[in-house]
């Protein structure tokens, strides 16, 4: 099992033509479906079963994953079996018999506005290691950044009112940033950054630019200290972000130029979230329910 593993990496890495983030991710997937089948006592792959597919998935979600992240799974496992198939290592494919749950329709995570401020100031800005994850969250929600383009910033990426990132496919977008967000990674820079230290703009405490996972355990972190007892990540600020700049009347397309879609179904999915904040409003405070 682990050379047929092992074969499927190479292939996504050599033949494929993923993004790095997405090769990672398709491995730590695959990898955890493998120890799935160890736990359950499958040998081989050709002893996998749909119900295997359908528990594995639903493990997942039950762990609480988002549903994105099920989903991408989900997909890592059709790539896989597809290319098991091809390669002659099974005689079916059952993973082309399951459906990949529609994204658009599933409404995202996010935080209440006294909940981001919370969050916000959780840091303390008179450390170093505080005051630079205080600028990240600021810019996570204050630009709608994903975490794989908050880590590849650099300094000149930034200036008083706008930030350069580099999308999905090397993608250039130009997104606003706010004055919360500046005063923040002017803090950072001006008290905590040697000139020439590095071009990066967020650093690890060796002087290495920061990566997806300790963003991810820092805002973990951040939650504890303020009392929000719900699982975040650091696409719930960039999911809040969206959100709510539509429930303040910003323009779905606007929104999706910022966050980087190419397609207007994705950005979508946050009218969900407004029109939910609406019904609750309604019901709450409407004098004649």
């Amino acid at each position: 099992m682990l050379s047929q593993v092992e074969d499927f990496f190479l292939y996504i890495t050599s033949e494929k033509g993923l993004s790095v983030n997405t090769q990672q991710a398709y491995r730590y997937d695959i990898e955890r479906f493998v120890q799935f089948l160890t736990e359950h006592k499958v040998k081989n792959l050709k002893e996998v079963e749909q119900n295997h597919f359908l528990l594995f998935l639903q493990q997942c979600q039950e762990k609480g994953y988002a549903t994105s992240s099920v989903s991408r799974m989900l997909m890592a496992l059709k790539v896989f079996f597809k290319f098991l198939k091809r390669e002659g290592h099974i005689e079916t494919n059952l993973t082309h018999y399951l459906s990949s749950p529609k994204i658009w329709q599933v409404v995202p995570k996010v935080l209440s506005s006294p909940q981001v401020e919370k969050l916000l100031n959780a840091p303390d800005i008179s450390m170093e290691t505080e005051s630079r994850d205080k600028a990240i969250m600021e810019v996570l929600y204050g630009s709608g950044l994903r975490v794989s383009e908050i880590c590849s910033l650099k300094i000149n990426d930034v200036d008083d009112h706008f930030v350069r990132v580099k999308g999905k496919g090397g993608k250039e977008r130009i997104v606003p940033i706010g004055n919360k967000a500046v005063e923040a990674v002017d803090h950072y820079l001006c008290n905590f950054r040697q000139d020439g230290e590095s071009p990066y703009l967020f650093l690890t405490q060796r002087k290495k630019p920061i990566d997806r996972v300790l963003v991810w355990k820092r805002i973990k972190f951040y939650a504890q200290r303020a009392g929000i007892t719900q699982n975040l990540s650091p696409h719930t600020l960039r999911h809040s972000f969206a959100t709510h700049l539509l429930e303040n009347g910003a323009d779905l397309r606007v929104i999706q130029e910022m966050l980087g879609h190419a397609n207007i179904a994705t950005t979508d999915r946050y009218t969900q979230v407004s029109q939910k904040h609406l019904k609750n409003a309604f019901e709450n405070f409407h004098p004649r329910l």
